[in-house]
């Protein structure tokens, strides 16, 4: 092999490398970024703060950290755009730990007819026959399924999305599991509003319902909202590889 051929086959190694590592983290077409840090992988709660930015440019925070509350038993690494590949305990069905890597965002799911004001985002108002497979068994599993009420399935009571809870006025989708689910991989993972400061999830991140409402009004899908969940001493670790925001903006504690 010549010098010059292998010096192309160098960069060009080099430049594959580089788009691998691109990948692995936030999206290039991906200008709106919702950022939850928690203080270690056993805590149940933390902060969240948004950022947008231009194509290629730099991330800026919006509006004010909120405090959000993940699974009663921490986190562990969800299946998303990164995460799954990582070594460490990963999210299993029913383990009360909340997904953490990066993940799409899919539909607002409400009660209401409309998105609040400002609002212009993909959404379903959901019904009686609404409801969200977590039963690993299910061809369903971890998708939105809308069936007959008048004939539900074995699991209808604690699936149905119109359960007359006010935790779930307000769902935002977050695609942990979902391309394709994997059975017992975690299902229904949620922005939801909170039950109280100090109540915990089974996995969802939830917050104060004016914050997540303000979240739905400001998200934009041609801009291609992305989630970020991370320990903090993960964040600190991989926020340059993964093109996330300096942790200076988020004032990690770690």
């Amino acid at each position: 092999m010549s010098i010059r051929l292998a010096r192309k086959v160098k960069i060009a190694i080099s430049m594959l490398i580089a788009s691998s590592a691109c990948a692995a983290g936030v999206p290039e077409d991906c200008t709106q970024l919702i950022v939850a840090v928690a203080p270690n992988w056993n805590s149940m709660r933390g902060q969240l703060q948004r950022f947008e930015r231009d194509h290629g440019g730099a991330w800026k925070p919006i509006g004010p950290r909120v405090p959000v509350l993940f699974g009663k038993n921490g986190l562990a690494w969800g299946r998303g755009i990164a995460g799954q590949d990582e070594s460490g305990l990963h999210k299993k069905e029913r383990d009360g730990r909340a997904p953490a890597g990066i993940f799409r965002l899919g539909d607002v799911y409400t009660y209401e007819p409309q998105l609040p004001p400002g609002g212009d985002y993909p959404f379903h108002q959901v019904g009686d026959g609404d409801i969200w497979s977590d039963d690993p068994r299910s061809p369903n599993y971890n998708r939105h399924v809308v069936i007959d009420p008048k004939n539900p399935p074995d699991n209808y009571t604690h699936e149905r999305m119109r359960s007359g809870d006010f935790a779930y006025h307000w769902l935002i989708d977050i695609r942990h599991n979902s391309d394709p689910p994997i059975p017992g991989e975690g299902s229904a993972i949620f922005f939801h509003i909170r039950r109280g400061e100090n109540r915990p999830t089974a996995g969802c991140t939830t917050m104060p319902q004016p914050d997540l409402v303000n979240m739905i009004s400001w998200l934009r899908a041609p801009r291609h909202p992305c989630y970020v969940l991370l320990p903090a001493d993960e964040y600190a670790k991989r926020w340059r590889e993964w093109n996330l925001p300096n942790p200076d903006a988020i004032k990690l504690n770690h």
